[in-house]
C-alpha cells in the first residue's frame, strides 16, 4: 500500500463527507466535525511519524481549532491525506515509524491510515443516514495489511468493520477489542 491508495480513500471520504447535513449531528463521543478533525489528525501523525522514524512524538500536541468551520477541517483532511501520500511516496520501503503499537514501514502506515479514513467515515455515514460505499480495492489491501486474520470470503466494506468491532459477521463474534498488525 502507498500513497496512493492514501489519495484514494481520502478523495471518497471527502466526496460523502462534503454532504453531511449537520456536522454537529451525534458520532460516537463526539459528533461529525469532531470525527473528521480525528481522521485528519491520525493523517497527520502518521506522517510526522514515517517521516521522522522511531522518534516518539507523543509528547507533542496538535489540536482542533475550535473556531474552524466544518469546511476547514475537510481541507484539513484533504491537505494532511495529500501530505501523508507525499510522505509515503517518497519513503524508502524499509523506512520504519513510530506509532505506540510498532515500528511500520511505510506500508503499515498506508493501511492504517486508510483503515482510518474508511472506518471513520463509515461511522459518519451510518450516524447521518448517508449511502457509501467505500473502494473496494483499498478496503481488501486494508484488509491484509492491518487486518491479515479477518476472513476474506465476506464483503470486504462490512469484515473491515466487524475487525474494528462495529459490523456483525455471521457466524463469527464481534471483536470485543482490536489493534492494527501494523509492523513490520
Amino acid at each position: 500500500m502507498g500513497g496512493d491508495d492514501v489519495r484514494t480513500a481520502v478523495d471518497e471520504a471527502v466526496a460523502v463527507l462534503s454532504r453531511v447535513p449537520d456536522p454537529t449531528a451525534p458520532v460516537l463521543d463526539t459528533d461529525v466535525a469532531g470525527v473528521v478533525w480525528h481522521i485528519g489528525e491520525c493523517l497527520h501523525w502518521y506522517g510526522h511519524d514515517l517521516l521522522l522514524g522511531r522518534v516518539d512524538l507523543t509528547a507533542g500536541r496538535y489540536e482542533r481549532d475550535p473556531d474552524a468551520g466544518y469546511g476547514r477541517l475537510v481541507t484539513g483532511l484533504t491537505t494532511w491525506g495529500e501530505v501523508l501520500a507525499r510522505v509515503l511516496d517518497a519513503a524508502d520501503p524499509g523506512e520504519r515509524g513510530f506509532p505506540p503499537f510498532g515500528s511500520p514501514a511505510p506500508a503499515g502506515f498506508a493501511a492504517m491510515a486508510c483503515a482510518e479514513v474508511l472506518v471513520h467515515t463509515g461511522d459518519v455515514v451510518e450516524a447521518v443516514g448517508l449511502r457509501w460505499s467505500p473502494p473496494v480495492d483499498v478496503v481488501v489491501a486494508t484488509l491484509a495489511r492491518v487486518f491479515p486474520d479477518a476472513p476474506t470470503d465476506t464483503d470486504p466494506a462490512t469484515t473491515l468493520r466487524w475487525a474494528t468491532g462495529r459490523a456483525d459477521l455471521p457466524g463469527r463474534p464481534r471483536p470485543t477489542s482490536w489493534r492494527y498488525a501494523s509492523a513490520p
